[in-house]
């Protein structure tokens, strides 16, 4: 199998031992689960499939961010506690993605389950001389991490601009350099609050991925993942965050997935050009779902249209009047192995049936049960 790693800007070999230790940064339980969450997640479920048609043992985590400002400002929006929210929009994520024939992950663990090890982990990077405090917050020190910046290879003008974009704070006067990443901070008078020796507070963004994948996987991770939009900072951050902690090598091969746009913009929740999983469930059959998604590139943008449903709804129904069985499933495995081609695996089926021949195994491979 070869796949495209981000790191190292090419499509390399992607060769696990029997056990792959896989982490994918999940949702922030704010609302419904667009097209964007679901083709993430349906990538890696693609990925997981193959591997163990291969003979691997998979062990997926994928955390839950309930600790988080887009959660405690739609919580506050509603009048809810924060934990009830995400509780809620959690369930119905996971409806979603169990809609969707996803397999399940080994763990979905909750950043707020991990306050105790990030306590710890802040405490391993302090120690180590990569973080310093500042009124009563922790900032990890980028200056005293050279390849900072070797995940994403952006100039420090992109990386100013992206954190800027995605809450990065570049203006923090407490910073020692703008691009210095907040580890622990204080809360606000309505936000949970822990108890530390460089006081109350709660955790940053990025610290809660890094403690929970040392906790659930261990210090080196197999393959690491989500859209292109956590390449910076977030995974940035998460890899000098997670080796200055443990001098040990985080992520062997880093994964990301493309944007989906509507109306020429990303999806996304602040913008609402979004279409939710669960209202495209209520019109169209979800394994059509999963087509029109994976019809798609993992790592290429497209754009939503009106004929996505229909296009695959046909596709379904065509693949499933065949029977019998023809040795396409060859065909999708070689595409599969070749940077996760699904779109040429689609391909491989279409003509499969088209021709006569049986595809139910081909399409049970791609996690859609005929």
């Amino acid at each position: 199998m070869r796949l495209y790693d981000t790191a190292r800007q090419a499509v390399v070999p992607f060769e696990p031992n029997e056990l792959v230790l896989m982490y994918t940064c999940g949702i922030t339980p704010y609302d419904a689960t667009h097209l964007g969450h679901a083709a993430t997640f349906i990538s890696y479920d693609v990925l997981q499939r193959r591997l163990i048609d291969k003979g691997h043992t998979v062990k997926c985590v994928r955390n839950v961010t309930d600790v988080d400002d887009p959660l405690f400002a739609k919580a506050r929006q509603l009048g809810v506690h924060y934990l009830d929210l995400a509780a809620g929009e959690e369930a119905r994520f996971e409806r979603d993605m169990a809609a969707l024939n996803a397999l399940p992950v080994h763990s979905s663990p909750r950043a707020s389950s991990a306050i105790p090890d990030i306590r710890g982990f802040i405490g391993m990077v302090l120690e180590r001389g990569f973080a310093y405090e500042a009124g009563g917050s922790v900032y990890f020190d980028v200056s005293k991490f050279p390849s900072f910046g070797t995940v994403s290879h952006y100039s420090e003008q992109q990386m100013l601009e992206y954190a800027r974009e995605r809450g990065g704070q570049v203006d923090d006067p407490r910073k020692r350099h703008p691009l210095d990443f907040v580890l622990w901070h204080p809360s606000l008078a309505d936000e949970p609050s822990w108890d530390t020796m460089w006081g109350p507070g709660r955790p940053g963004w990025h610290i809660e991925c890094s403690a929970l994948a040392l906790r659930e996987l261990g210090t080196t991770i197999d393959l690491h993942g989500g859209g292109s939009d956590l390449i910076f900072p977030h995974h940035e951050c998460e890899r000098a965050q997670s080796e200055a902690a443990t001098g040990e090598p985080f992520v062997k091969h880093w994964m990301h997935t493309g944007m989906i746009f509507m109306d020429g913009h990303k999806m996304s929740k602040s913008l609402g050009n979004l279409v939710f999983v669960d209202k495209l469930r209520t019109e169209w059959d979800p394994r059509a779902i999963r087509l029109g998604i994976i019809e798609h590139h993992y790592r290429h943008d497209w754009q939503w249209d009106d004929t996505l449903m229909p296009r695959n709804a046909a596709r379904l129904h065509a693949w499933a009047a065949t029977s019998g069985e023809s040795g396409v499933v060859d065909e999708v495995r070689a595409a599969l192995d070749d940077d996760l081609d699904t779109p040429g695996a689609l391909a491989a089926i279409d003509a499969a049936a088209a021709a006569g021949h049986g595809v139910h195994e081909a399409a049970a491979l791609l996690g859609v049960t005929l």
